[in-house]
């Protein structure tokens, strides 16, 4: 059964607050936890991925916010009779937060883990640019390799841990991020921890978002295809049948729950 503010689907919370109401969520993390926040998204490869990956299976249903990233959540929604309000784009739940936390009271502390030092540097530049009141307390570009040794964990804790942040931005991309956040969350002196991927990309201006007309289709990933095809063809071409079988699946169950007989 979902809770209140979610809605349940094929064994996730995903958030059905919407934008606005995902943003007054998360943000009342700042009033004080003794544990931090997760912010997680979900989208259909992500789930796919998950279903063959139970470590990143558990991150995403540990995750106190998981964000409808993408129109194919939307669309199963649909077709499903389930009440999702609107896609939430990791990308527009970050600027839209920034905002928040620039109009409260009391200066704000964001910390970056991931990408290269050029795309962070392009991070802050734009960020004391465009939102002065948001102090950025620290920076960390993490080794690029598929796993960290203990000694890389704790270099990247002890930097976020000395920055005293208020919110940890992670873009190591899915699944490594949503794992490391896991499995270092009660090592984390921070109230939010967002895992947002290639929002760091598109803030820093390193990679373009799709432009609004694509993001109106529902289209925003056939861009990104034609540019990145080989890396981008196992999420839209692998995991999309993958994902479109179960949705099948549940409307014939479905119709097999209305009609016994």
């Amino acid at each position: 059964m979902a809770q209140t503010g979610t809605q349940s689907l094929f064994g996730y919370r995903i958030s059905n607050r919407g934008l606005s109401g995902d943003i007054e969520f998360a943000s009342q993390a700042l009033l004080g936890r003794s544990r931090p926040f997760v912010v997680a998204c979900a989208n259909p490869h992500s789930l796919v991925v998950a279903s063959r990956d139970s470590e990143f299976r558990d991150a995403l249903q540990d995750a106190d916010l998981l964000l409808p990233d993408g129109s194919g959540m939307i669309l199963a929604a649909s077709i499903l009779k389930l009440p999702l309000r609107q896609k939430v784009a990791g990308f527009d739940f970050f600027y839209n937060f920034c905002n928040a936390a620039a109009g409260q009271s009391g200066q704000i502390r964001f910390f970056f883990l991931g990408a290269s030092p050029f795309v962070l540097e392009r991070i802050v530049s734009r960020l004391n640019t465009e939102f002065p009141s948001i102090f950025v307390s620290g920076t960390y570009s993490p080794p690029f390799k598929d796993l960290f040794t203990a000694q890389d964990n704790a270099a990247m804790i002890e930097a976020i841990n000395r920055s005293e942040a208020d919110v940890l931005w992670v873009g190591m991309t899915a699944p490594k991020q949503e794992k490391w956040i896991r499995q270092n969350r009660d090592r984390l002196n921070v109230r939010l921890a967002c895992a947002v991927g290639a929002v760091f990309d598109f803030y820093a201006g390193t990679k373009k978002r799709s432009s609004p007309f694509w993001l109106k289709l529902g289209l925003e990933w056939l861009p990104r295809l034609l540019k990145e095809p080989v890396r981008l063809w196992e999420r839209n071409f692998k995991s999309t049948p993958v994902f479109l079988s179960w949705v099948a699946r549940e409307k014939i169950r479905q119709i097999g729950r209305k009609n016994p007989d």
